[in-house]
């Protein structure tokens, strides 16, 4: 095991991860220990383990990351020889999830002859150098809307959260053409998706007609631009481009909905906070991820 690691003491019989650790690594207190499990720090045969009952026993190596290594992944990595760091930001990883990064410009997973330049072709190519599993796809983001994706570590954790999707709460950032009236309110009406792949308010019910509810909220304004908060209560495709369309203030590069104006070269959309149970323990995971300069130099 490689020597910043800290070893910690193994358990005389059989014990919950988190009991043995309280007691082996006392007086720290049992808080701290959670976070050091919740972060990835401790390690059992060689391993990261999250998961507070995980069964150890004493034929069992614990050991635990010291504070100011690298983050676990990239620690093991470089144990191990493989590739230190993904080519995208991993924002949370542990037995049962992966948060990341999607960049502008990428396909979520694939469509049609995209294949290879997706989000989850990069992430499923970089496991498998690091012989790290196989990533299972829970939702989707536009191919220019930037952010926050969650992928499953196995097929039973990404029926879990899909099942329970809607309840996740999913926040996004725009920066949109004018000055939405009011400055914050909620638009609640009926989409659909036309032959041309572009989705319309109507007014009547229909088999392909669906409920969408976004709420939102003015932060700044910025001469004929505003920054603006918005949250899903449904997720309908290209419901916030729509609904941000319908109010009259077009997302800036959205030439889709009737953007004009394009600063940053990219439809200015970028999915920014998620929080959630986590599908295994419980525990409410709450994820951020800042505006991306293009969009940031445009609102500073």
């Amino acid at each position: 095991m490689p020597s910043a690691l800290q070893t910690v003491k193994s358990p005389p019989a059989e014990e919950p991860l988190l009991l043995w650790l309280v007691k082996a690594l006392a007086p720290m207190k049992r808080t701290r220990v959670k976070q050091l499990l919740q972060h990835g720090r401790v390690l059992v045969n060689g391993a990261i383990v999250t998961r507070h009952d995980h069964p150890v026993a004493p034929s069992d190596t614990l050991a635990m990351l010291p504070e100011g290594a690298l983050p676990p992944t990239e620690f093991l990595a470089q144990a191990a020889g493989k590739t230190a760091k993904p080519p995208f930001h991993i924002v949370f990883s542990d037995d049962h999830l992966l948060v990341v990064e999607k960049p502008s410009g990428l396909l979520s997973v694939a469509n049609g002859p995209h294949k290879t330049n997706t989000m989850f072709a990069k992430l499923l190519e970089w496991l498998d150098t690091q012989k790290a599993g196989r990533p299972h796809v829970v939702h989707r983001l536009d191919r220019e809307t930037s952010g926050l994706m969650v992928f499953a570590r196995t097929r039973q954790i990404a029926d879990d959260l899909q099942e329970n999707w809607d309840t996740v709460k999913k926040t996004y950032l725009a920066i949109c053409e004018g000055h939405p009236r009011p400055a914050q309110g909620t638009v609640d009406n009926l989409i659909e998706e036309g032959r041309d792949l572009k989705v319309r308010v109507v007014d009547r019910p229909g088999p392909e007609v669906r409920r969408s509810i976004t709420t939102y909220r003015t932060l700044s304004t910025h001469g004929n631009l505003s920054l603006v908060e918005l949250g899903l209560e449904t997720g309908r495709k290209h419901q916030i481009r729509v609904h941000l369309a319908h109010l009259g203030c077009p997302v800036t590069g959205d030439e889709l909905y009737g953007a004009t104006l394009n600063p940053c070269g990219r439809i200015a959309l970028h999915a920014c906070r998620l929080e959630f149970p986590h599908p295994a323990t419980g525990r409410v995971l709450s994820f951020e991820s800042p505006l991306p300069d293009p969009m940031r130099k445009m609102v500073t």
